[in-house]
């Protein structure tokens, strides 16, 4: 497990209906969102792996679809520093991930249908009325790069 990621398993209530499921409570962490965003990723697409000087991503796997979501530590003065983790996460595993800062991640759509992931990061996009630079640093273009999704 890598310091000071956040992972909590989300509970699917099902009924004649559908499904309802709660995923983020803000009594339940401190983490606080500040806006939000869906992506669908096709089969076999990854996206990522970049990270974020001072944004951490709040990540929704709850279906439909699969992925395996990847980590890396950067950060010098963690104890997990060069660690990398990968997490299967989506419809088989609803689960919400908090990504910290520093810490580079990505995801693949593994299986054979189109997967959703919402996305609840504790800064705007390139800051307010989106005048600032991006908070991003993308590793997903780096030919020799260690971060790979494969």
């Amino acid at each position: 497990m890598i310091t000071g990621v956040i992972i909590k398993k989300i509970a699917k209530h099902e009924d004649g209906r559908g499904w309802l499921a709660e995923f983020y409570r803000q009594d339940e962490m401190k983490y606080q969102p500040v806006m939000a965003y869906a992506s669908i990723t096709k089969p076999g697409v990854a996206r990522g792996p970049h990270e974020h000087k001072f944004q951490a991503d709040g990540f929704v796997f709850i279906g439909p679809g699969n992925f395996e979501l990847h980590l890396w530590d950067r950060r010098k003065n963690s104890r997990t520093d060069g660690e990398h983790m990968e997490i299967q996460a989506g419809e088989n595993n609803p689960i919400l991930v908090i990504v910290p800062p520093g810490v580079v991640h990505g995801y693949k759509c593994v299986g054979d249908k189109d997967g959703l992931c919402i996305n609840m990061p504790d800064k705007l996009y390139k800051g307010e009325g989106k005048k600032e630079e991006v908070d991003e640093i993308r590793w997903e273009n780096q030919e020799n790069g260690k971060y790979k999704i494969e």
